[in-house]
């Protein structure tokens, strides 16, 4: 069975979600249809793109991915379909793929020209072009029947964090805050180690708070499991499943978590000082 799943900046309350799941199956009832979120911040490249990259990799190659972000229809800028890492990737050409992908370097790319005639109309680009691309898929066609190849997409840029020889110091920033109010960075594992080399000690700093320990997983925050409880509310810095730095609250929350608690927000600097 074909797998399509769906990513989107449309939110629960309005008829767009289920509009996109009607289009699938009127056109083929035996897809399976998987949500990945449709909670995305309107138009967020960069929120999507951190969700999308960590969530897709545990889909069997061959999944297609729609992407319904910044996605509203304009004669003047292309739909795309994206080979990527075994599976296909369908967005508008925004630069959402470059950001998804600024490590891995496309098998194909094709504009999609299912709906490029000059009469056609396109109400609403996720049902009108990415369902039929993606269905066509779904069905064993092949991509060059509904898009041309193409040599590149939109490019942005990934914030990436610098290292000042100087000041001994990482300058990173808030990339994505999650559901738990878990405050992401843009500073990898291999970035840290690479910097620290030949200091034996860091201080990562925001705000005017610090700390000087990285922990490899949340649970690693407790060093006594029968009394768990007293580490509730304790803030730790770990290395997260996508070998970020991310600032976490143990046990925290939307209301109570890192977010609340340390008051950064996207954009806002972190600093790791070596010493």
């Amino acid at each position: 069975m074909s797998i399509i799943t769906l990513t989107s900046d449309f939110g629960n309350l309005d008829y767009r979600v289920a509009a996109v799941k009607g289009k699938i199956l009127s056109l083929n009832p035996e897809v399976d249809i998987v949500d990945i979120t449709h909670d995305i911040q309107a138009f967020n490249l960069i929120q999507t793109s951190y969700i999308v990259r960590n969530a897709y990799k545990y889909f069997p190659k061959g999944a297609i991915h729609i992407l319904s972000v910044d996605s509203f229809f304009h004669k003047s800028r292309k739909n795309i379909l994206y080979k990527s890492d075994g599976s296909y990737f369908l967005a508008a050409d925004n630069g959402l793929l470059s950001l998804i992908f600024f490590d891995i370097k496309p098998e194909a790319i094709y504009e999609i020209t299912l709906n490029s005639r000059f009469d056609d109309v396109v109400d609403f680009t996720s049902t009108d072009v990415f369902v039929p691309a993606a269905v066509h898929l779904a069905n064993g066609g092949l991509p060059e029947v509904i898009g041309r190849k193409i040599d590149s997409v939109k490019q942005l840029l990934f914030p990436k964090p610098v290292y000042n020889e100087n000041e001994r110091m990482i300058i990173g920033e808030v990339t994505y805050i999650d559901n738990f109010g878990n405050i992401i960075s843009n500073i990898n594992k291999e970035f840290f180690e690479s910097a620290g080399k030949g200091y034996e000690n860091f201080t990562i700093k925001f705000r005017n708070l610090s700390l000087s320990r990285i922990f490899s997983s949340h649970t690693e925050v407790v060093s006594d499991w029968e009394r768990e409880t007293e580490y509730h509310g304790q803030s730790a810095a770990i290395f997260n499943d996508s070998q970020l730095l991310e600032l976490t609250i143990y046990k925290g929350s939307k209301k109570n978590g890192a977010k609340s608690l340390f008051g950064l927000n996207v954009g806002e600097n972190i600093y790791i000082e070596f010493f």
